[in-house]
Order: C-alpha cells, then structure tokens, then sequence
C-alpha cells in the first residue's frame, strides 16, 4: 500500500461551485433584462417594477457568489470590504459631483480582487452598485454587472502577476476599461439615453453630433474613457499595495497562493 498522504477533498466543493454558478447565471440574467428590456423607469426610480427586479437580481446574485466564496476569505477580506464599498462609493460620488469625464469608482472593488481573488472582487463590487443605487444615485444600480466584471478581471490580473510592476497595472486596467466599456454601452444607451451625468455626456454628445448612432456613440465614449479610467484606477492600487508592510499582504491566502507580489511567501505568525 502506497504511504503517499492523500488530501482530504472539500466535502462542500461541489456545493460551493453550484452557488458561484447560479449566482453568476442570476447576474446575467440580470443583466439581459435591463439591456434588452430597456426600462427606462430605473433611471426615474429605485422603487419601480424594473428597479425592484434589477435589485433583486443582483443582490440574490451577489449573495449566491458570497455564499459559495466566503469559506476562502480569511477574516481580514471579510473585514475590508465594507470599507471597500465606501471607498467606491465615496470616490466616485465625488468624481461625478466634479463632473469629470472618468468614475474612479473601482478603487476598492480592484484592491479586494488584488488581495483575495475575483470573488471577493465580484461581491464588494455588486454590493457598491446596488448600495448606491439605494441611497445617492439610482444611475449606479444597472452598472452593477460592470463592477462584476472589474471584479473578476482584477482577480485573474492579479492571479497572472500583473500588480508585480508598476508597469504591468495600467496594462492590465486598459484592457479592463475596453471589456468593461463594451459591455456597459447598452445600458447607457438605451436606459439612460447616454447621459449618465459627470461629464461623459458631453463626449457622448459630441460622437452623436459626428453622426453615430446613440448605442455607437455610447461605445465610443466608453472605449475613450474606460480604459483611462481603470488604467488610473489600477494605477493607484498597485501604489496602494506598494505602500502596504509585506507581512499583512501575506496574510491573504490568495496572495500566497498565486505569488501575487512575486515574493517568497511569509508564514503567518500563529493565530493570524
């Protein structure tokens, strides 16, 4: 008989991958709803028919994915995100009361999924949507399925090494404002008629004036200002991660697992 130690599989695996998937399917669905149906009474009220199913689809979809994440999340993600959604929020409501043409809305959504993994990334970053549709500005409420996607890209760039440098940050940002600008353009364009206030009204204003249609031109003020956007965005968490001691960093299993910093992992003291 072979004296090979076996790992012990988790009893709850397949559970937990049934909860992601669902929660995943129920965002989407979420999604299509809005894109598609293209209920414009969301952005009159957060107590409509369509604004009670866009809630509802999210925060059942949100907590899908929490529940079939939160066994990985050490108590210190657990922790962090809180503060994580008002760093989004915050930030970003002053962004829009500046009337500037990015969000910088994904602060903490990007610094939980550098930290913990796109789960942890996904559930801070749909709970700061549907948070603040709630309470300041129902505009945020169908962009959360953006924030999903921000959630997951800056897990699996974190996952690849791309918060190792300085440099490779922005990279990674760019290419997450072009997925994220194709996917939000619809619910700007035929929801919000393009003016989802700050100032990229006026550049979706200017692309209709050269002749694009409104969904075009939703997509052109997109591709301009998303990738700038979260490549600043990124920017600024890999400078946040920077300026963190290493010893906390290590305490997130995820960032010993993929060697997110590209350094020797440092065994965490008892009880931490």
């Amino acid at each position: 008989m072979s004296n090979t130690p076996t790992k012990h599989a988790d009893p709850h695996r397949v559970r937990n991958i049934i909860l992601i998937a669902v929660g995943t399917a129920v965002i989407v669905v979420t999604y299509l709803y809005l894109a598609i149906g293209q209920p414009t009474e969301v952005a009159e009220s957060s107590t409509s028919q369509a604004s009670l199913i866009a809630i509802a689809g999210y925060v059942i979809g949100a907590v899908l994915l929490a529940a079939g994440s939160i066994h990985r999340l050490p108590t210190a993600t657990i922790a962090m995100i809180p503060v994580a959604i008002a760093l989004n929020i915050v930030v970003g409501q002053i962004v829009a009361v500046l009337g500037l043409p990015i969000y910088v809305d994904s602060i903490g959504t990007v610094l939980v999924s550098a930290l913990a993994g796109p789960a942890a990334g996904v559930v801070t970053g749909i709970l700061t949507n549907v948070i603040w549709g709630l309470t300041l500005s129902p505009i945020a409420l169908p962009f959360a399925v953006v924030q999903v996607i921000i959630g997951v890209m800056a897990g699996y760039a974190a996952r690849m090494g791309m918060f190792r440098r300085f440099y490779f940050a922005p990279i990674a940002g760019a290419v997450t404002g072009v997925v994220a600008a194709v996917i939000s353009a619809p619910i700007a364009a035929f929801i919000f008629g393009g003016a989802t206030g700050g100032g990229t009204g006026a550049i979706v204003g200017a692309f209709q004036a050269m002749g694009q249609s409104l969904l075009g031109a939703t997509t052109l003020q997109g591709l301009l200002s998303d990738p700038l956007d979260k490549a600043i965005t990124f920017t600024i968490v890999v400078l946040i991660l920077a300026a963190l001691p290493a010893r906390f960093l290590q305490r997130f299993p995820f960032v010993r697992q993929y060697r997110v910093f590209g350094k020797a992992p440092v065994t965490p003291r008892s009880g931490e």
